[in-house]
């Protein structure tokens, strides 16, 4: 039976389980959401929230073990800085599973986990028409269009015509 075995495995050996959690932990503290498998997101869920614990403790003993487990200075200088002080006012929970459904290649169901608390910045829709493009420097609404540009050449030509 399997009484207080509660880790989930992923059908990694402990060494690459390891490695592969602490990777997306520091890829959750670097762009804030990641969308992977939920069996990977439920995983990691209870690491994280820990790095979070630890961040908001923020003293030096703190810091060298958040660096012990997730192997990069760069995540625990994002995670102390910026994403303990957002959760802390939070007692736990600081992390949200968003499900989105089913890969399409292999079925495996997906989703995404991101920080409860930091706002997640989308990107700028970049226009896919070569239509849509403005190539000057001026606002496309300083341009008249062509239908403007047809009034405007008849209320010239009438004050010609009397």
């Amino acid at each position: 039976m399997r009484h207080g075995r509660k880790t989930i495995k992923l059908q990694r050996r402990q060494d690459h389980r390891d490695s592969l959690l602490s990777n997306l932990v520091c890829s959750l503290i670097e762009h804030k959401q990641i969308k992977t498998t939920v069996a990977k997101a439920k995983a990691i869920r209870p690491f994280a929230d820990r790095m979070v614990t630890l961040g908001k403790r923020g003293d030096l003993h703190a810091r060298r073990t958040a660096i012990r487990y997730l192997h990069s200075k760069d995540s625990v200088k994002e995670l102390f800085n910026t994403v303990a002080p957002a959760a802390s006012h939070r007692q736990g929970g600081y992390t949200r599973i968003i499900k989105l459904g089913q890969r399409p290649t292999d079925s495996a169901p997906m989703a995404f986990i991101e920080w409860v608390d930091c706002v997640t910045v989308e990107p700028a829709k970049v226009p896919s028409t070569p239509d849509t493009v403005t190539l000057s420097a001026e606002p496309a609404a300083a341009k008249p269009t062509k239908t403007a540009q047809a009034k405007e050449k008849a209320v010239e030509a009438e004050p010609a015509a009397e």
